[in-house]
């Protein structure tokens, strides 16, 4: 696809439909867009390239989109290869170009690119630098662990361009949600569970960043993945703030239920319509066995309150709650309450490797105490089903 952004911009990206896992574990249903842009100025400015899986594309979309042409510099703001892998083709096919990234950046160019030969063709670019494109002037922002250590992003004032790297990135690909985010039905959803998934363990890295964007006078956000972002731009940013912060968005209460044969779960369902009836302001249930690990994710980060409720299992807890809970340590799940639903027939352990778990969590409060259910909800187990709603609405 290529389209104008208008002032001699264009987008050069790739849709992708054929992706069924991005970076080999989430899944895509509306696929994914690798996101590049052309600069036509005094200089020409080649933005990140794409994913090798839509290569032919974004070759046709380039040599489209410089009309005979000669550019000038290929920018390379992250080496991750959905965005880099076309670096070393393009570097060869136009031998006059110069290769501008951090150094960072260039010493992993070499790992993708073994033999690649940049002697005399690399700019080195760091925090504050400035690739002078005539009318468009590129300044660079450092931006590392956003979500690799070389990342940078950059600033065009001309157009108040930010190029985001992947940070207000999303899945999805733009002719599913829409190439603006005003085109998107809901913007959030996809990116919320991108951010939380794939960057939010770096909640610092990402604060920094935005505390550096506080004085520019951004207009639109150019990512990587996901819409070209230009109206309402400071509730992205406020949910950006939010997300990075680690404070939860919508006031609610999320029930991650691992469940073996059904009775867990229909002690978790029955939880749930207690919560509903005291008055909870909203109560989402996930089967953690036949539901998207990584949606799961994005709720417990969303919401203030957890429920977790699995079954035991070879003498500890059920295998869908235990990777569950790990990707949620991994992602740095913090500040949030969580009480403990176990099930066991004959020796209970789920409650014991749970709370253990979950105290390895930073800021992570624990409510007392562990509910016990053996094998099946029988009624003189309610009282502590409704004393445990109780605490978790208190």
């Amino acid at each position: 696809m290529v389209k104008s952004l208008g002032n001699n911009v264009l987008y050069i990206g790739a849709d992708d439909l054929d992706i069924d896992l991005f970076e080999g574990q989430y899944v895509v249903p509306e696929g994914m867009s690798y996101n590049s842009y052309l600069i036509r100025d005094e200089k020409t400015a080649v933005l990140d390239t794409c994913d090798a899986r839509k290569g032919e594309e974004w070759k046709a979309n380039l040599e489209e989109a410089l009309d005979g042409r000669q550019p000038d510099f290929l920018v390379v703001h992250h080496m991750e290869p959905d965005h880099s892998s076309l670096a070393a083709w393009a570097l060869g096919r136009f031998p006059d170009m110069t290769l501008v990234t951090s150094a960072q950046a260039l010493k992993m160019l070499g790992q993708f690119f073994p033999g690649l030969q940049t002697e005399g063709r690399v700019q080195v670019v760091k925090e504050g630098d400035v690739l002078n494109l005539g009318a468009h002037r590129l300044s660079f922002i450092a931006a590392p662990m956003v979500h690799w250590p070389e990342v940078m992003m950059s600033y065009d004032a001309a157009d108040g361009a930010l190029y985001s790297a992947d940070g207000f990135g999303k899945f999805g690909a733009l002719s599913e949600c829409g190439f603006y985010g005003r085109d998107d039905n809901d913007w959030a959803c996809e990116a919320r569970r991108y951010y939380f998934n794939i960057v939010g363990k770096y909640g610092a890295q990402v604060q920094a960043v935005l505390k550096k964007a506080a004085g520019l006078d951004i207009r639109t956000i150019r990512p990587l993945h996901g819409p070209v972002l230009e109206d309402e731009l400071g509730e992205y940013i406020r949910l950006y703030d939010i997300w990075s912060r680690y404070e939860p968005e919508t006031d609610g209460i999320f029930i991650a239920c691992a469940s073996i044969h059904g009775g867990t779960l229909a002690a978790a369902e029955k939880l749930a319509d207690i919560l509903q009836a005291k008055g909870a302001p909203k109560v989402v249930l996930s089967d953690l066995s036949r539901s998207d690990i990584a949606e799961n994710v994005e709720d417990a980060f969303r919401y203030p309150k957890m429920i977790v409720a699995a079954s035991s299992y070879d003498a500890g807890l059920f295998t869908p709650m235990y990777d569950f809970l790990r990707r949620l340590q991994i992602k740095g799940y913090c500040k949030r309450t969580v009480a403990v639903v176990e099930n066991g027939s004959w020796a209970p352990s789920a409650g014991r490797v749970m709370r253990e778990m979950l105290g390895a969590m930073k800021e992570v409060t624990i409510l007392e105490p562990t509910v016990t259910i053996r094998s099946r909800l029988r009624p003189e187990d309610l009282p502590a089903l409704e004393a445990l709603a109780d605490a978790v609405l208190a």
